[in-house]
């Protein structure tokens, strides 16, 4: 007797056919995983709580931090010194640091991250010149420190983890916040944006 094709298939036994399955399942878990669809899901575990807040983005630039270089009171002669031109601060030295006195950063994913998938021919460049991203970096954000004391860490979709560790004159609020940009063209392409953040308390 000769089986048709639709036959031979069902002649197959199901134990036979069950490896097939499971490596075709196992394959998409993969592909979900890596295309960015899990990376993004934060999971809400005790302590943590979601907020809808007005988030921008602001760099280390004069424009976003108010500094001009050089001090009238040397004629801009010392050009290579930055001083706050604004507020209660003007004139006094400006150092770049965040107003809880460490340097502001930008999330780095590190060495073992999606990022070292999606790009494997820049693995070496980064283990070599950029070897201080070998692990991942938390970013800089500045919140009304009333509500969000330093060190309070935040979950922003599309920026990643980040720690409250500056303020400004116009973060005011509990649902207003401030990340910090590496580049001034980052923080308008950021622009402002109404997004749920997850805040970890500490």
């Amino acid at each position: 007797m000769v089986l048709s094709p639709l036959n031979d298939k069902l002649a197959i036994p199901a134990h036979e056919r069950q490896p097939s399955v499971r490596a075709s399942i196992l394959f998409l878990s993969v592909v979900l995983f890596f295309s960015g669809c899990a990376k993004q899901q934060v999971i809400h575990t005790e302590g943590q709580e979601g907020r809808l807040m007005e988030v921008t983005g602001y760099c280390g630039c004069s424009t976003c931090c108010g500094w001009e270089r050089g001090s009238w009171a040397l004629l801009k002669l010392d050009f290579w010194n930055r001083y706050v031109n604004y507020g209660k601060q003007s004139g006094k030295p400006y150092s770049g640091l965040t107003a809880a006195g460490t340097t502001p950063t930008e999330p780095q994913s590190g060495f073992f991250s999606i990022d070292s998938l999606e790009r494997p021919w820049m693995l070496p460049t980064r283990l070599i010149l950029f070897p201080w991203y070998f692990l991942p970096e938390q970013g800089t954000i500045a919140a009304d420190t009333k509500y969000y004391p330093f060190g309070t860490r935040m979950h922003v979709p599309g920026y990643g983890w980040g720690r409250v560790e500056d303020k400004g004159g116009k973060i005011k609020g509990p649902d207003r916040i401030d990340l910090f940009f590496e580049s001034h063209a980052e923080a308008l392409q950021w622009g402002r944006k109404k997004i749920n953040v997850v805040i970890e308390k500490p």
